[in-house]
């Protein structure tokens, strides 16, 4: 049966009334500039909220028209809007757009077919702009709204595209203007892309939940009311390239407690204070004696009793792979393990390394609860790569890797994303090449493990795909320490 749209989404619009107004539409009501809608909506894309309003802020202070903006040299207005992500292209973009506004008479258009004629606008952007800027009909969609249109059942689409098509014929055009809004502020509080909360959905029910797993939450034991501490682990693949990508907005829209990384490629020394000193963290870094490679990172917001670099063999410290904080009931153990390289030819160097953090990971468990976390280079079961017969013989899936992750788990540690969810096509790795991860060819090498003991601890763990920004995407860890 077909859902009641109006009802749906006038139960969304009281659900998200509190939620924080999305920064374009934040601009909108303080000005009706279509110029600042239409640079604040390019600025916005894959970028939290925040880090837009300040960048919009920083730019419109000295370039709040199309005339001041072609005074401006792209590496001006790089600096400006720095650290949205892509801020070099929407640098790019932007130093072009008072030249290509021209041959509308330096006005923003109105229609969609002009719009996208502007740099750094797509369909998405033109109709944000259009409905936002100017007030007309029009239906901006992106991700959130592509997928939660077809969650409801209300479209059967397979790309944004489509659902803008398909909804232009059966959305009602009032609701036209509001939709976008409205979905996104849903869709990144309760309707979330990973592990929703549908048990605290006000439309459970009544929703038809079209290809949703929901959040599993698990029970807390009697008297336990601490709130949990959330981790993230990501490898970056370059701090300093992941930095040009908009990660300073993305970690501090983590709002995590500790943040640990892996493949930081740098030594402490080679980087900006920005990425070194972000407020409401220290940083403890583990870098590779080579430069440019290797390397481990956390930042933190608690106070660690003890800071351990590496595991005390030289063999293996020398490539900055391992760094361990200790708090008071537990430790945290970020780790980059080592990859078997093309022919596995380190094969042998990574089974060596992973036998050793074994035991280092065990010596620390008989003190306190243990938490792993980091790229251990292997995807576990066929279930965690997309082509497991293809990939027997490679880097990351041959028997002696699964082997020893098989031992691993034996030993008494627990993989926390799989106490959640069993479902395939959960990929934390795309290759750069072939589209992989437009088309989600990816490998599940990324973990949160813990020990045993700690099992009960463990609120929740997921996958972040749709944070950019790198190869791997980060992952997640809930925990009642």
């Amino acid at each position: 049966m077909p859902i009641d749209i109006d009802s749906f989404l006038d139960t969304v619009a009281r659900t998200v009334a509190e939620s924080r107004t999305p920064v374009v539409d934040l601009i909108a009501v303080q000005t009706r500039d279509p110029f600042r809608i239409l640079v604040a909506t390019i600025l916005s894309a894959r970028t939290k909220d925040e880090v837009t309003a300040v960048a919009a802020d920083k730019l419109f202070r000295v370039a709040d028209t199309a005339d001041k903006l072609a005074r401006l040299a792209e590496a001006e207005i790089a600096n400006l809007i720095y650290p949205v992500g892509f801020y070099r292209s929407k640098a790019g973009y932007l130093v072009r757009l008072p030249e290509a506004l021209e041959k509308f008479g330096g006005r923003v258009p109105e229609s969609i077919d002009d719009l996208v004629t502007l740099p750094g606008v797509g369909r998405k952007t033109a109709n944000l702009v259009r409905s936002v800027a100017f007030g007309k009909p029009a239906i901006c969609v992106d991700t959130h709204v592509h997928r939660i249109m077809n969650i409801w059942e209300y479209v059967d689409t397979d790309s944004p595209l489509k659902t803008e098509m398909a909804l232009r014929r059966v959305l009602p055009e009032r609701h036209w203007l509001r939709v976008n809004s409205l979905l996104v502020a849903f869709g990144q509080s309760i309707c979330r892309p990973v592990s929703p909360h549908c048990d605290a959905c006000p439309l459970l029910g009544r929703c038809p939940q079209r290809g949703v797993t929901p959040r599993k939450i698990m029970k807390k034991s009697a008297g336990d009311t601490r709130h949990p501490l959330r981790f993230i682990s990501w490898n970056v693949n370059g701090i300093r390239a992941a930095a040009q990508k908009g990660f300073h907005g993305i970690l501090t829209g983590f709002d995590a407690d500790i943040i640990a990384i892996q493949e930081t490629k740098a030594h402490p020394d080679q980087l900006p204070p920005e990425l070194k000193n972000i407020d409401g963290y220290t940083s403890y870094w583990h870098s590779a004696e080579r430069k440019g490679y290797s390397g481990v990172a956390i930042y933190s917001r608690l106070p660690p009793e003890q800071v351990i670099t590496g595991i005390g063999i030289p063999e293996f410290d020398g490539e900055g792979r391992v760094l361990t904080l200790e708090f008071p009931t537990f430790y945290l153990i970020n780790i980059y393990f080592p990859n078997s390289g093309e022919g596995l030819k380190r094969l042998d160097y990574k089974l060596r390394f992973n036998r050793e953090l074994i035991d280092f990971a065990g010596r620390l468990n008989r003190d306190k609860a243990l938490i792993l976390c980091g790229d251990f280079n292997v995807a576990h079961k066929p279930i965690d790569l997309k082509n497991p017969a293809a990939n027997v013989k490679n880097a990351g899936f041959t028997p002696e890797e699964r082997a020893w992750m098989d031992s691993f788990i034996d030993a008494g540690f627990i993989d926390t994303f799989r106490m959640f969810n069993q479902q395939p096509e959960q990929y934390t790795w795309w290759s750069y090449r072939f589209n992989a991860r437009t088309k989600n060819v990816g490998w599940r090498i990324d973990y949160f493990c813990v020990d045993q003991a700690s099992r009960d601890k463990v609120r929740n763990a997921v996958i972040l795909p749709e944070i950019m920004g790198s190869d791997h995407c980060p992952v997640q860890l809930d925990f009642s320490a």
